[in-house]
């Protein structure tokens, strides 16, 4: 039987790839608009969300990320970064998300002066409150940047070094993948992999099976973000489910982004079915005006899985995540507790 939407919502639950800059509420976006005299299309929420297409399909990853403007428009001071950071964590307990990795570039939040330090401050001093104030424990993956340039991503390795032990957990390559091919960041995943930090890789999402390809042998990823065109080479699909690199799934912008034509269509089942360790995630939860227990209640309702299956996918999610083994176990074995299951869901 499928899980109904209220018992996914009380599933501990993690998401590992979800955008800063993707998920701030909106609310919250007008309101530091008009405090810093920032122009927006609108500053009517309802007018908004439909003017930027919040939740709609855009023509492709490109288009998506343009909506990207808009919100780093009023995340440039400290105040601010702090603010949506706390938000986005408190968003997240509020649905029983009890791992939460934010990820996000921190170069992007510089335009008006300020240093990668104070960024990088401002967003972990928000996490740290959330986590004081609810049941949920929280990373930052810094984001190196494909279509900026090297240099740049070189820049934010050596930022995510200097706060490996204040919070960031890992170090990721994001932006748009067409023509700005991974293996050109090899020198920052080089001095990542070196300082022993946990890294993944945004690829399969808007180009084919060979960027995975690079993530994995030039950039020595750990996990794979959207990987949605893995299915389309089964040798390295294999290569990946031997030896257990996670997928970062993020269905509804897979769809929205038109890397798929339908949920229907999403190949999370399928991975699934292969046994390749694949997770649910939200990407933006503004822009893809989502939420984990939809996106998990979504996948089963499409797919018809049932409460065994969705649990594999959030035991995935913990599995997965950027932890210190022992905690890791601990985690799942305090998961497995809270929904009832004494059989041998966790797997390899």
């Amino acid at each position: 039987m499928i899980p109904t939407r209220d018992e996914i919502l009380a599933f501990p639950k993690t998401d590992l790839h979800v955008h800063l800059d993707g998920s701030i509420r909106l609310a919250t976006m007008i309101d530091l608009a008009r405090e810093r005299s920032v122009e927006l299309p609108s500053m009517d929420e309802e007018e908004l969300f439909a003017k930027l297409r919040l939740g709609a399909n855009f023509e492709n990853l490109v288009d998506y990320l343009s909506v990207f403007q808009h919100t780093l428009s009023v995340m440039q001071d400290e105040e601010a970064l702090e603010r949506t950071a706390y938000e986005l964590a408190e968003d997240n307990a509020r649905e029983n998300v009890r791992w939460l990795e934010v990820r996000y570039s921190p170069v992007l939040h510089t335009e008006q002066g300020l240093a990668l330090p104070q960024v990088m401050d401002a967003v972990l001093r928000g996490l740290r409150r959330a986590e004081r104030d609810f049941a949920i424990r929280c990373g930052v993956i810094v984001c190196g940047i494909r279509n900026i340039n090297p240099e740049t991503s070189l820049r934010l390795a050596e930022t995510a070094v200097a706060y490996k032990n204040q919070g960031v957990v890992g170090f990721d390559l994001a932006g748009a993948e067409d023509n700005f091919p991974a293996k050109d960041h090899r020198e920052a995943f080089y001095l990542i992999r070196n300082n022993n930090i946990n890294c993944t890789v945004h690829a399969g999402e808007a180009h084919g099976p060979e960027s995975i390809h690079q993530a994995l042998h030039y950039l020595s990823a750990y996990r794979i973000g959207h990987a949605t065109r893995l299915k389309e080479d089964g040798d390295l699909l294999n290569f990946m489910n031997d030896r257990r690199i996670p997928i970062e799934a993020c269905p509804t912008s897979n769809v929205q982004t038109r890397v798929c034509s339908s949920l229907r269509g999403h190949p999370v089942k399928f991975y699934l079915d292969m046994g390749l360790r694949v997770t649910i995630n939200t990407d933006n939860r503004l822009i893809s005006h989502t939420t984990v227990t939809d996106e998990l209640y979504q996948v089963a309702k499409t797919f018809g899985l049932n409460r065994e299956e969705v649990l594999k996918l959030v035991t995935n999610g913990f599995k997965s995540a950027f932890l210190p083994f022992r905690e890791k176990r601990a985690l799942i074995n305090q998961v497995l507790t809270e929904v009832g299951y004494g059989g041998t869901l966790i797997g390899y």
